[in-house]
């Protein structure tokens, strides 16, 4: 299969689900869409849970030490979120989601565009944090198939439909971030030729968890987690991983 399709059935499905989402968004009431995402916060923090238990990997636990895989992750949480705050990713990304928002739905009041902003933020981050994010793009770009990320289509596919329900039109613009994240992963799964060592994902893995994990508490109106802030920890496990096993 050629590396791409994958992302392109993505973002289709993505789309899909978004406009069958705004159809239902008109006739359906306010608390019946709260209750929607409510349910997704739910599902999100379940997943979340299962992604963050990677950290007892026995992989990671024998490359790193049994008592390193936590303080690995931790540190990545911090230097990426410390990273992440002095570039301002979590401002960048609502006043992307702003721009996109007045050129695409026309909406000037701030309440439009706060829904808006909200639907292409927690979109793109729920779309593009996942493990089968950064896997199967990754494979997809190695020649190893699309399959990882055929099922997250089908995932996204359905998330898309209740996010757009809620949300409106800034879940169909999440797809310009599908594009570029798992467009680029893949880029740079044709350049490895390899995929990363089983203790390195399991890292990721396990911080992206964790992230989900801010996600859902987004959903839930626990905490606006600035998650797009924590994204560079995604980057930082894995190189810490290799740094704790070479001074090993």
């Amino acid at each position: 299969m050629v590396p791409g399709v994958g992302t392109l059935v993505n973002i289709l499905a993505v789309l899909a689900g978004g406009l069958v989402g705004l159809l239902l968004g008109n006739r359906l009431p306010v608390r019946t869409r709260e209750v929607v995402t409510d349910g997704l916060g739910l599902v999100t923090l379940l997943i979340a849970g299962t992604s963050a238990m990677a950290v007892l990997d026995d992989g990671l636990a024998e490359t790193v030490g049994d008592s390193a895989p936590v303080l690995v992750v931790l540190g990545a949480l911090l230097v990426g979120g410390i990273t992440g705050s002095l570039l301002r990713l979590e401002q960048r990304v609502e006043s992307l989601g702003g721009w996109l928002q007045q050129r695409l739905a026309g909406g000037h009041g701030s309440v439009d565009r706060q829904r808006f902003v909200e639907g292409f933020v927690v979109s793109s981050l729920i779309f593009c944090t996942g493990p089968l994010t950064i896997l199967g793009s990754l494979n997809d770009g190695l020649g190893n198939g699309a399959e990882q990320l055929l099922l997250k289509s089908a995932l996204d596919g359905f998330a898309a439909i209740a996010f757009a329900a809620s949300f409106g039109w800034g879940v169909l613009a999440a797809c310009l971030t599908v594009v570029v994240v798992q467009g680029s992963l893949t880029l740079v799964g044709v350049a490895l030729g390899d995929v990363l060592p089983d203790a390195h994902l399991a890292a990721v893995t396990a911080t992206g968890g964790l992230l989900l994990v801010g996600v859902a508490l987004r959903l839930l109106r626990v905490r606006d987690v600035p998650v797009a802030d924590l994204l560079p920890a995604l980057v930082v496990a894995p190189l810490l991983v290799q740094l704790v096993a070479a001074v090993r």
